[in-house]
């Protein structure tokens, strides 16, 4: 016999979704005392603590497993009926959460969707996520497939490599002209001066004009260690971050598919042409089976190889 139940498992899922055991109830059209019990006897049943019971109530380790399999299992019912021609839900259409960093969507990945076959019925449910950190969602359960910077696979993950998005160092002629007066002339970019401009972070998981700087103290023949770094523009949205590059606000690194306009007409300037940043990019999904997973890997993959670089295009490792 199974140790848990459907019945507990789908209960365990809206809990976690929904917060609290009164909204898991009201969701479930059942009673708290029944969303309680159930619970109770899924920890039973597994000997260990699976909710922190705080406002929301989170997963614990333990818990992240169970919850994992619970929406394995909610998918897996999802695809039979699918199969079997039954309606997808109270909703009419089958949820799929996907985990994606910000450029990825503004670039390529938003694409990928609609070259999705007709008639799937499905609602994508995108969590948007730094490519360094979205693996995290997969552990937890809280999506089944991601962009991820990460090349090893979750535990019950397969993962693929889909291929290497090129950033190129990029500031306004404007922004040159106030803190970088000498450049163009011939001239590398000055790495001290660089430093002490402003640049443009997306978030405070951006580590990527911090790389690059880092990148260049290495190169330059100076010992002496980076002096503290200029200021930083936060604009955590992936079009808006571009429209600050461009406006002049600071310099920044970009998509070179997303730039290359911009710096073709001479709106950009490349700071340093013979480096540019790769960050390889993996497709991770649940090892679950799943014909609908199937399809959007299939897509993803297909879409990916025509904005992405292949292995043998990248020059620099993964920046992290």
């Amino acid at each position: 016999m199974s140790r848990f139940s459907s019945e507990q498992l789908r209960t365990f899922a809206a809990v976690v979704s929904e917060g609290t055991l009164e909204a898991a109830a009201r969701r479930l059209h059942v009673t708290a005392s029944a969303v309680s019990q159930r619970l109770k006897a899924l920890e039973d049943s597994t000997g260990q603590v699976l909710l922190r019971r705080s406002n929301p109530v989170e997963a614990t380790a333990a818990g992240e497993v169970v919850l994992r399999l619970a929406r394995q299992m909610a998918q897996l019912e999802e695809d039979a009926g699918r199969e079997l021609g039954l309606a997808a839900g109270a909703g009419g259409h089958h949820s799929l959460p996907i985990a994606v960093n910000a450029d990825s969507l503004a670039v390529w990945f938003l694409r990928a969707l609609t070259r999705m076959p007709a008639g799937l019925d499905v609602a994508y449910d995108l969590r948007r996520d730094d490519e360094q950190h979205s693996a995290g969602l997969l552990r937890s359960g809280d999506v089944m497939a991601a962009v991820t910077a990460t090349p090893e696979a979750v535990q019950g993950c397969r993962v693929e490599a889909l291929g290497t998005m090129r950033y190129r160092a990029v500031a306004a002629p404007d922004f040159l002209g106030r803190w970088l007066p000498d450049f163009g002339a011939g001239a590398p970019v000055d790495p001290l001066l660089l430093n002490a401009a402003p640049a443009v972070d997306f978030d405070r998981k951006d580590t990527y004009q911090d790389a690059f700087l880092d990148g260049l103290f290495r190169k330059s023949r100076s010992r002496a260690p980076r002096p503290a770094r200029g200021p930083r523009h936060y604009v955590p949205a992936s079009q808006d971050f571009f429209d600050a590059v461009r406006l002049g606000l600071g310099w920044a690194l970009v998509p070179e598919v997303q730039c290359r306009p911009e710096f073709d007409a001479g709106r950009l300037v490349q700071l340093a042409p013979d480096r540019p940043f790769d960050v390889p990019l993996y497709w991770q999904r649940w090892r679950t089976s799943s014909p609908l997973l199937d399809t959007v890997s299939e897509v993803v993959r297909a879409t990916a190889g025509d904005y992405l670089l292949g292995p043998e295009a990248a020059t620099r490792p993964r920046r992290g």
